[in-house]
């Protein structure tokens, strides 16, 4: 392939405009304050980002490298097609579910991170538990965008994909660790801008190449390969249904999400910017379907995918340290994957599977507690790790009905495992959470058992908190009974003292009132 100068500049300069916005955005960070609040606009941008950044930020919550060559992977690859492509509308819907039902919970409350209401309720040790199926999630994701990029550089400007790689990540990882949210976010606006304009630029000159034929014959005609639309076989429908509800509902429980949700600056704002996002999320996806369709129909062979307690300032030194170790961890993960669609597929797995569960007790269901989560944590992890994974080249160990063997010898289930997963990790928090209660309340378990002080200890201090208002000689006003005024008294009547007057006026020195008053 030729070396092309002209994509090797528009290269350049693209890097060169996201490095520059990230850079300010930092000065803008670093500027914001105290230490304290320079942490809080590391995370969540000190809680003022406006209509117009916030909607490319939420919108690129899902739109990256990993969105766009992962929708146009799955369109052209012969089993899969548009029909298998589900991520558009399925990450569409859960932005629209995230904005109905979890925004508005999670913003109103002043939380920080997505993990701040498991902590607040099941404790510091299960919200490190859960930080590992996000971890992992978030893993996932970047090293999908790594591996799309530098797929995409290494098309551009013909040079090795695993140095594109590199320098994708370098480059993310950069304005991320200086700038915070702020670089995340001005960033966004850049990269939206470029993507779409790129793509839609692209695409009139790839339909118009000699080599591509009319997609809208090859979309039902096999001529290079199957039909670019796909199919969905009846014996498919239940594995299909899987994978979307993966999709839409393993959407929602993201940091990333939650943090342009924490970083707005009202729980209606970050309402509206999930709907605005997710109309982005399928506009954006017009291109890169189109981009996919072009492949199917183009003779020769094209592929997107690369074949290889503390102190605020001691707070934003940790995330940064994060920031990069996360960041080279993802960039290993790019080099060594060989799809970009599988990375992308699976960084909604264990987040559906966990995580969301978790999320719907913890804001919805009164009266979950440590006992349930835990149970729930373990058995959705059983039964998601037991049904195998053919991305990982894991077996299953339960095998349910309709499994087959794949072409290296893996076994893949048509039974929707996942959904069974999930559904089982939230049944079982709520039905643990309630006996585990029951037990301890009722005095068949003695108080020394609870190991988790998530019920005897929280109860009793519940009870404290009503019954001793006065200790250590601070007032808890809000625990005070509500006084019910008398309902003779009228609004005047708070504002004057008629028993006063009513003395002044009977007394024998009537002309020294208002002495009297004085």
């Amino acid at each position: 392939m030729a070396f092309h100068v002209e994509g090797l500049i528009a290269i350049i300069v693209f890097y060169l405009l996201i490095l520059l916005v990230g850079i300010w955005a930092a000065w803008r960070t670093k500027n914001s304050g105290s230490a304290e609040e320079r942490s809080e606009a590391i995370i969540v941008g000190g809680r003022d980002i406006g209509l117009l950044v916030g909607g490319f930020t939420m919108t690129a919550t899902w739109v990256g490298g990993g969105y766009i060559n992962g929708t146009a992977e799955a369109v052209y690859v012969p089993d899969y097609g548009l029909a298998w492509a589900q991520a558009p509308i399925g990450y569409s819907l859960s932005l629209i579910l995230g904005g109905l039902f979890f925004a508005k919970p999670m913003r109103s409350k002043g939380y920080v991170t997505m993990l701040d209401p498991f902590q607040q309720i099941y404790g510091k040790r299960m919200g490190g538990l859960l930080f590992i199926p996000a971890l992992m999630g978030e893993m996932f994701w970047a090293a999908a965008i790594f591996s799309a990029l530098g797929a995409t550089i290494s098309v551009i400007i013909d040079v090795d994909v695993r140095a594109s790689v590199i320098v994708s990540a370098l480059i993310a990882t950069l304005y991320t660790l200086v700038g915070g949210l702020y670089s995340v976010a001005y960033t966004d606006v850049v990269q939206l801008f470029c993507i779409f304009v790129g793509l839609w630029i692209s695409v009139p000159f790839a339909l118009s190449h000699p080599a591509v034929s009319d997609i809208g014959f090859t979309a039902v005609h096999a001529k290079y390969q199957e039909p670019w639309l796909g199919t969905i076989e009846s014996f498919e429908v239940y594995s299909w249904l899987d994978s979307f509800l993966l999709l839409m509902l393993g959407g929602i429980p993201w940091q990333a999400y939650f943090q342009r949700v924490l970083s707005s600056s009202s729980a209606t704002y970050a309402q509206v910017l999930s709907f605005l996002a997710a109309f982005g999320c399928l506009v954006m996806a017009l291109p890169a379907i189109l981009i996919g369709a072009i492949g199917a129909s183009t003779g020769k062979f094209l592929a997107a995918s690369p074949q290889v307690p503390a102190s605020d300032k001691e707070i934003v030194w940790v995330m940064r340290i994060t920031v990069f170790v996360f960041g080279a961890s993802a960039t290993a993960m790019a080099l060594l994957t060989k799809t970009v669609y599988g990375l992308w597929y699976l960084s909604s797995d264990l987040v559906y599977i966990i995580i969301f569960p978790q999320l719907l007790c913890v804001l919805f269901v009164k009266g979950t507690n440590t006992y349930g989560a835990v149970a729930g944590y373990v058995s959705g992890l059983f039964l998601r790790i037991t049904g195998g994974e053919p991305y990982l080249y894991l077996q299953p160990l339960i095998f349910y009905p309709g499994y087959y063997p794949d072409k290296n010898g893996i076994y893949n289930q048509r039974f929707p495992f996942k959904t069974l997963a999930m559904v089982t990790s939230f049944l079982a928090n709520i039905g643990i959470s309630y006996l585990a209660k029951y037990l301890f309340e009722s005095g068949s378990l003695p108080p020394k058992l609870d190991l988790f002080d998530a019920v005897v200890a929280r109860h009793s201090e519940e009870n404290m908190d009503k019954t001793i208002l006065v200790r250590n000689e601070n007032i808890k006003l809000d625990e005070l009974a509500p006084v019910k005024p008398r309902q003779s008294i009228t609004l005047s009547s708070t504002f004057t003292n008629k028993e006063a007057f009513l003395n002044i006026d009977s007394s024998p020195e009537g002309s020294g009132t208002e002495d009297n008053l004085q």
